[in-house]
C-alpha cells in the first residue's frame, strides 16, 4: 500500500515570519540593483515627481531601526487596540446573558437568511471604515455560536463582505471624505481648477452594489464556502440565565443611550453636537473629518454601551453578583484568544519592514507609470486600472497609501477619457475593497485568522494563512467579477453615480 503523502502546513505565526524574511530579502537585492520607483505627488497645487528607492533592512540604517522599534510597532498597532477596546464591551455582552437573551431565539433562522443579515451588517458597517473589522468580526463569532451555527462560516462570511463591500454600503464611509479630498485637489491641478467632488456623487451606484454583493453573496457563499467546512458541534450549555424583566430594562437603557448619542450628533441644540467637528464646512465633515470626536471614538461609545447593558441584564438576571464578577466579565472574549496577541506582534514586525523598505511603495509607483502610459480609452481603460490597483493592493493595503500614489495620475488621465473623477474613485475602492481580502499583510485578516483559530473544532485540518486564502478567493473573486460588472455596466448606460455624479465629464 501506498502511504499519503501529508500536506505541508505551516503555522500563521511560521508563515508571517518567513513572509517577513522574503521581504527583507528582496529589499537586500532590489537596494543593491538600485531599482527605484517614480512618484508623483500634488504641492502647492501643482504635480511634482520624484525618486524613492527601496531601501535594504540589513543595513546598519536598518538593523538600528528593527530593533529601535520592535516594542514600539506593536504599541502603535492600531487594529491591536481597537480590537482590544471592542472585546471588552462584546466580553461583557456574553458574561452578562446579554447576548444568549439576543440571539438564541434566532435559532430557527434558516442559514440563508442569517447568511443575508450578516452580510448586510458587515457592508452597511463600512460606514466606519476600517474600525468595522475590529467590530463586526468578534460579534458575528458570538452571534453565530449562539444561533448553533458554524462561527467559522459566519467570520469568513463577515471578513467577506467587510472587504469586497468596503466601497459599497447604503450610507459613505470615513474614507470617502478623505479620499474626496485627494481626488478633488488631483482633479484640479491639471485639468480643471474649479472642479469639485461632491461626497454623496457615488450614493446611488454605492446602494445598488450592496444589494446585489447581499444577493448573490448569499449564492456564492453557500456554493463554495459552505460545503467546505465541518458541521458545527454542539456546545455545553452555559449556566446563564434568560430573564425578559433584564432584557426590557437593558434595551430601555440602550434606547436611552441611543437618544444621549443622536443629541451629541445634533448642532445648534444647547450643548449639543459634541460629537461633532466644529470646523467641518457641511454636516457630513463634521461628522467623519479626522478631528470628529464621533469618528475617533465610535468603537470606544459602542463598547461603553455595551458595558453598561451588559451590567443592567447581569445585575437584574443575577447573571452578575457582584464587582467582581463584572470585573472578571470584561475579559470574557479574550478566552482562547491569546493567539491574537502573538499573531499581532509578529504581523507589526512584517507591516514595519515592509513599510520602511519602501517596497510596496516602489511597486506601486511602477504599476501606476505603466498605465499613464496606455492609448487607449473606455472599458479596456477601466479594466488595466483595475487590474492595477488589485495588484497593488497585496502590498500596499491602506486605501489612503494608494490613492495617495495612483490619485495624481490615475484621475487627469481618466478626465482626459472623458471619465469623471467621481466615477475614477469609486473604482478605486471597489478594487481596494477587494484587495483587501486577498492579501496576507493586510492587519485585519490577521485578526480574521486568530479568530478562526479561537472558533475552529474541526481537529483534521488546521487554520492556516495560504489555506484561508485559499478557502475564501472563489467566493472573492466571483464577487469582485460582479462589482467589475457593475461598473462596467454603469458605464456603459451612463446611469448617474449618485447626488450630482456622473460617469462622464
Amino acid at each position: 500500500m501506498k502511504r499519503k503523502k501529508k500536506k505541508l502546513s505551516l503555522g500563521p505565526v511560521f508563515t508571517i515570519m518567513i513572509m517577513a524574511l522574503v521581504i527583507a530579502l528582496v529589499s537586500l537585492v532590489f537596494s543593491l540593483l538600485q531599482v527605484r520607483g517614480e512618484k508623483t505627488a500634488i504641492v502647492n497645487g501643482s504635480l511634482e515627481t520624484s525618486m524613492v528607492s527601496v531601501r535594504n533592512i540589513f543595513s546598519k540604517e536598518g538593523l538600528t531601526y528593527f530593533f529601535s522599534n520592535s516594542v514600539m510597532n506593536l504599541t502603535l498597532f492600531e487594529p491591536l487596540i481597537l480590537l482590544i477596546v471592542s472585546l471588552i464591551g462584546i466580553g461583557i455582552g456574553e458574561k452578562s446573558g446579554l447576548f444568549k437573551a439576543l440571539f438564541t431565539r434566532f435559532k430557527k433562522v434558516k442559514l440563508g437568511v442569517l447568511t443575508v443579515f450578516v452580510l448586510f451588517l458587515s457592508i452597511t458597517s463600512t460606514f466606519i471604515g476600517e474600525y468595522s473589522f475590529a467590530l463586526i468580526l468578534p460579534f458575528v463569532g458570538v452571534f453565530y455560536k449562539y444561533v448553533g451555527k458554524n462561527p467559522v462560516l459566519g467570520l469568513l462570511t463577515a471578513f467577506v463582505g467587510l472587504t469586497v463591500g468596503y466601497a459599497s454600503g447604503l450610507m459613505i464611509n470615513y474614507d470617502v471624505i478623505s479620499l474626496g479630498a485627494l481626488t478633488q485637489a488631483a482633479a484640479r491641478v491639471e485639468v480643471d481648477q474649479s472642479y469639485i467632488v461632491h461626497p454623496f456623487s457615488t450614493l446611488y451606484i454605492m446602494m445598488t452594489s450592496t444589494f446585489v454583493l447581499i444577493t448573490l453573496g448569499m449564492v456564492f457563499i453557500h456554493k463554495f464556502l459552505e460545503p467546505k467546512l465541518a458541521k458545527v458541534k454542539p456546545e455545553e450549555e452555559e449556566n446563564i440565565k434568560i430573564d425578559k424583566n433584564a432584557l426590557m430594562y437593558s434595551n430601555f437603557t440602550f434606547i436611552l443611550m441611543l437618544m444621549v448619542l443622536s443629541y451629541g450628533l445634533i448642532p445648534g441644540l444647547p450643548g449639543g453636537g459634541f460629537l461633532l467637528d466644529s470646523n467641518g464646512s457641511t454636516y457630513i465633515s463634521k461628522l467623519l473629518s479626522d478631528g470628529a470626536p464621533f469618528k475617533n471614538s465610535i468603537i470606544y461609545i459602542i463598547t461603553v454601551m455595551f458595558m453598561i447593558c451588559g451590567y443592567i441584564y447581569g445585575k437584574v438576571s443575577g447573571n452578575i453578583k457582584n464587582s467582581n464578577d463584572y470585573s472578571v466579565g470584561l475579559s470574557k472574549s479574550f478566552d482562547k484568544l491569546g493567539y491574537v496577541f502573538v499573531l499581532m506582534f509578529f504581523a507589526s514586525q512584517m507591516v514595519s519592514i515592509l513599510n520602511w523598505t519602501h517596497l510596496g511603495e516602489v511597486i506601486g509607483s511602477f504599476l501606476i507609470s505603466l498605465i499613464s502610459g496606455v492609448q487607449f480609452s473606455g472599458i479596456p481603460l477601466i479594466v488595466t486600472m483595475m487590474v492595477i490597483i488589485v495588484l497593488m493592493g497585496f502590498l500596499i493595503p491602506g486605501t489612503m497609501d494608494k490613492w495617495v500614489l495612483a490619485s495624481p495620475i490615475l484621475v487627469p488621465l481618466f478626465m482626459r477619457a472623458n471619465i469623471t473623477p467621481e466615477f475614477t474613485q469609486f473604482i478605486f475602492q471597489a478594487c481596494d475593497g477587494a484587495s483587501k481580502a486577498l492579501t496576507p499583510v493586510f492587519p485585519y485578516f490577521i485578526v480574521l485568522i486568530a479568530f478562526l483559530e479561537k472558533y475552529d473544532t474541526n481537529e483534521e485540518s488546521k487554520i492556516t494563512i495560504f489555506g484561508t486564502l485559499k478557502l475564501i478567493m472563489p467566493t472573492v473573486l466571483l464577487l469582485f467579477g460582479v462589482l467589475v460588472l457593475v461598473v462596467l455596466g454603469w458605464y456603459i448606460i451612463g446611469l448617474p453615480l449618485g447626488l450630482m455624479g456622473a460617469t462622464t465629464l
